[in-house]
């Protein structure tokens, strides 16, 4: 099989790095509102990833997230008077039917944004510090 890589722009033949073991992470839906098609499309892809290299004999762990929290979320919650969590968990169960009804591959994990926030302010925290230097330097900005 045979992969588009973004950060070299060529296609490269697919070898795991770890044996046989495949981890794959999917950002999945903001759940602000009903599942669209672009949220179809996304689930479906990754459904025919995981079950063709499942096939081929691959040990897939499938990582697939769930956004519960950002601006729009709130917004809708707070017009239908409710907590922007539980209105975020309504969307959820109504996402996992839409899921379940197209026959996509379950997620082995799927994690919500609101559950990792402190270790994501830390990540980008330490993003920054390593930026800040960089950009004071303008070593970020050369072409090599």
């Amino acid at each position: 099989m045979r992969i588009y890589n973004a950060y070299s722009g060529t296609k490269e033949e697919f070898i795991p790095i770890n044996g046989n073991k495949v981890n794959i992470y999917a950002c999945g839906i903001t759940v602000y509102d009903d599942c669209h098609i672009g949220h179809a499309r996304q689930a479906i892809t990754f459904d025919m990833i995981c079950r063709y290299l499942r096939y081929n004999g691959y040990d897939v762990t499938y990582v697939r997230n769930y956004t519960d929290v950002d601006d729009k979320i709130i917004a809708r919650a707070i017009s239908e008077g409710i907590n922007a969590l539980s209105y975020s968990r309504k969307k959820i169960e109504e996402a996992e039917k839409d899921l379940t009804t197209l026959k996509v591959v379950d997620a082995d994990i799927k994690p919500k944004a609101s559950e990792y926030i402190d270790k994501i302010i830390t990540f980008i925290d330490g993003l920054i510090k390593k930026v800040m230097p960089m950009r004071q330097s303008g070593e970020m900005y050369t072409s090599e």
